[in-house]
């Protein structure tokens, strides 16, 4: 365990950020790293999407596919010409659903000398993500939140190439009946069954504050997740913004993520480098 010594009057690290190699971002990666050096940062790494098998949505022809060399080489000449400025670390949030084990594998195992951090997510229900309305068409959104969590499981059951799981309860986020419909009771079980894969195997989760930008009174996931999560044993926990665009970056990390963190008994937050967790002190 790699543990960063010190007081440190601001959590270090943005380790969930979007640039333009996103599909659904247009920021300019040198914009990424003004805006970080401008915060005073010490460190960002960068998330770019890839979705393995992501269905082309024709409402705004996103395919989530990321170019890893052009991405990569981007990314070493930032790093050299910021060098002396700030930490910039390469990472990517891969979309995950239980159809893609092997191909998870294959890009974990083609990048491993390039990559610092890998975020799973799931975007995906069978097909469907639920940002579009159609993912409640047919179902309450009780059992829409159910079957992402349960296809959360099935993700973890059958994938280990990724270090902690992204904003784990994404789908209620786009609820039609907003975020009040989420109760815990109504998930425990199946919540329990994901932290009992992914705990022994030195996985963690995220606090994600990119949902309070997007109207949502709480950052991802809900803070009876994170209480859950850390009750159960789990200690690696890193903070993004999701930023897709420069000036989100670092979103609420001290006036929301810090104290949502510390009031359940979060000691420390992690940052990653080479696939390895450094826990940082809150």
């Amino acid at each position: 365990m790699i543990i960063n010594g010190g007081i440190q009057k601001m959590i270090i690290c943005d380790s969930h950020i979007h640039s333009e190699f996103s599909s659904d971002s247009s920021a300019p990666l040198d914009s990424i790293i003004q805006q970080a050096i401008q915060l005073g940062i010490p460190k960002i790494c960068l998330t770019d999407h890839h979705d393995i098998d992501f269905p082309i949505n024709p409402e705004d022809g996103f395919d989530f596919q990321l170019d890893f060399d052009s991405y990569f080489a981007a990314l070493d000449e930032i790093r050299d010409r910021y060098r002396d400025k700030i930490d910039v670390r390469s990472g990517v949030e891969l979309g995950l659903m239980n159809t893609v084990a092997d191909k998870a594998r294959d890009i974990a195992g083609k990048y491993k000398n390039e990559l610092d951090f890998i975020i799973g997510s799931s975007h995906l229900v069978r097909g469907l993500d639920p940002y579009y309305p159609a993912y409640y068409e047919g179902r309450t959104e009780i059992e829409g939140i159910r079957d992402y969590f349960e296809s959360i499981l099935e993700n973890v059951t059958l994938i280990d190439d990724f270090d902690v799981y992204g904003h784990l309860d994404y789908v209620v986020r786009y609820c039609p009946s907003g975020e009040k419909i989420f109760r815990m009771a109504d998930y425990n079980d199946v919540l329990e069954q994901i932290f009992k894969i992914i705990i022994p195997k030195g996985k963690g989760i995220e606090i994600n504050t990119g949902s309070l930008y997007k109207n949502m009174s709480y950052a991802h996931p809900h803070m009876d997740i994170l209480k859950l999560y850390k009750d159960m044993g789990g200690e690696i926990i890193t903070v993004g913004s999701d930023a897709h665009k420069p000036e989100y970056l670092c979103y609420d990390f001290e006036t929301y993520a810090r104290d949502a963190l510390t009031s359940l008994g979060y000691r420390y937050y992690c940052t990653f480098k080479n696939r390895k967790p450094e826990f940082n002190p809150l």
